[in-house]
């Protein structure tokens, strides 16, 4: 009956044990990514105070600071979901450490009483007969064995039930000094929560806040979209003329004598191999593509939404514009050759940059430091982002496949 509890008990520990080691390690992965996501987050937020200090002296509650804040408060509440659930995952660390003792304590009280009752078995044996005595007095060899087979396994299973009982003492320390920690960091993380829901109501008032005024520019605010609408659409006409252009010329080209150039099925213009590799290249790499700058986000995103303020108007974009801080860089996104330079109406300093099939471009520059013709690689600084009236710097970045335009966010990597 002994060696059977002995048995029972000590696959009950390994089992507990194992179990106990699969959960702590799914747990760990848990924290783990959630101190990546929390980490990239606040990242986000030291980008988005950098960008947002360099405008504070000059607000005028226009569209831009709107579209920062708001981006701003949406970066907040993940910050604020993501301490959520650390708190939650902090809790189920707790509830499993704790039932984890209770177990631990359990068995430790059976193991003990366990222990107890051979060591009254071992002090009886010796008041009835000596162990000696109990040996040799054997009826014969094969009894004698028995009996020598059987003080060993109880003497080896007392000293594993002692051995036991040590570690079992010892997880269990280690255990209260875990539930301990995990106490604490609650109590920190419950404060950091605490600290950030305060610091999103406060961007919830200052979003409302520019609501409010901007609701009462209502005629100003159409005067401006109409205005941008009109710039957006000579910007539109000006690249499509570039790529039809590009179209007739390797079209021209691949009629003449000995030509390499060739148009593949679902391509917009015949290609040179190299052309060729080149556009699939720039395919492959869709999601994966830097940003036109190193830091920033997007204050205006691709296509037709409704304007924040104003009921029934709505706002168009072709591309994507991305806020960044006064004199930061422009760079290429891929490699490629700049076919473009030119400058228009509320957009400044443009450059248009072939690859293969595919076309950028990079609007709002205050300077360029390129060259039409020239071949550039990815990451390369073709300019400098020009800062508006209002002390908003903003690129404005568009994505073409020929005559096809494209949502730039979905090629570049995702922040």
């Amino acid at each position: 009956m002994f060696r059977k509890f002995i048995l029972v008990a000590f696959f009950i520990a390994g089992l507990f044990s194992l179990q106990g080691g699969e959960l702590s390690a799914q747990t760990k992965k848990s924290r783990e990514e959630l101190e990546r996501e929390k980490a990239a987050v606040q990242e986000r937020l030291k980008e988005f105070d950098a960008i947002l200090r360099k405008t504070t002296a000059i607000k005028k509650n226009t569209i831009g600071e709107l579209n920062a804040i708001t981006r701003q408060f949406q970066t907040q509440t993940r910050l604020v979901n993501t301490l959520d659930r650390e708190v939650k995952l902090i809790n189920q660390e707790i509830n499993e450490t704790e039932s984890k003792i209770s177990s631990l304590e359990a068995e430790l009280i059976d193991l003990k009483a366990e222990y107890g009752r051979m060591i009254y078995n071992a002090s009886k044996l010796n008041r009835g007969l000596s162990i000696v005595a109990f040996v040799f007095s054997s009826g014969n060899f094969n009894q004698l064995y028995a009996r020598l087979m059987y003080l060993k396994q109880y003497t080896d299973s007392r000293k594993q039930q002692a051995i036991q009982i040590g570690k079992l003492s010892q997880e269990l320390a280690d255990q209260r000094i875990t539930l301990d920690q995990r106490k604490s960091e609650k109590v920190k993380v419950l404060s950091e929560e605490q600290k950030e829901r305060q610091e999103l109501d406060r961007l919830k008032q200052t979003q409302q806040g520019v609501v409010n005024t901007l609701s009462k520019k209502e005629r100003e605010i159409k005067g401006q979209i109409t205005a941008t609408k009109k710039q957006q659409d000579q910007l539109n006409r000006m690249i499509k003329q570039v790529i039809e252009d590009e179209i007739r010329r390797a079209e021209a080209a691949a009629r003449k004598d000995n030509s390499t150039t060739t148009k593949s099925a679902g391509t917009s213009m015949p290609m040179t191999p190299e052309a060729a590799a080149l556009s699939s290249s720039f395919a492959g790499n869709k999601g994966r593509l830097p940003w036109p700058v190193e830091t920033g986000f997007i204050s205006q995103r691709y296509g037709t939404y409704p304007h924040p303020t104003l009921k029934g108007i709505t706002m168009e974009n072709d591309g994507i514009d991305i806020r960044t801080q006064p004199n930061s860089n422009v760079r290429t996104v891929f490699d490629g050759t700049v076919t473009k330079i030119t400058t228009m109406p509320g957009y400044g300093g443009t450059v248009i940059i072939k690859h293969g099939e595919y076309y950028t471009m990079y609007s709002k520059l205050k300077t360029i430091s390129v060259k039409s013709g020239q071949k550039v690689s990815a990451k390369d600084v073709i300019g400098l982002v020009a800062t508006g009236p209002d002390g908003e710097a903003e690129v404005h970045f568009q994505t073409w496949k020929g005559l096809s335009v494209m949502d730039p966010s979905t090629w570049i990597t995702s922040k």
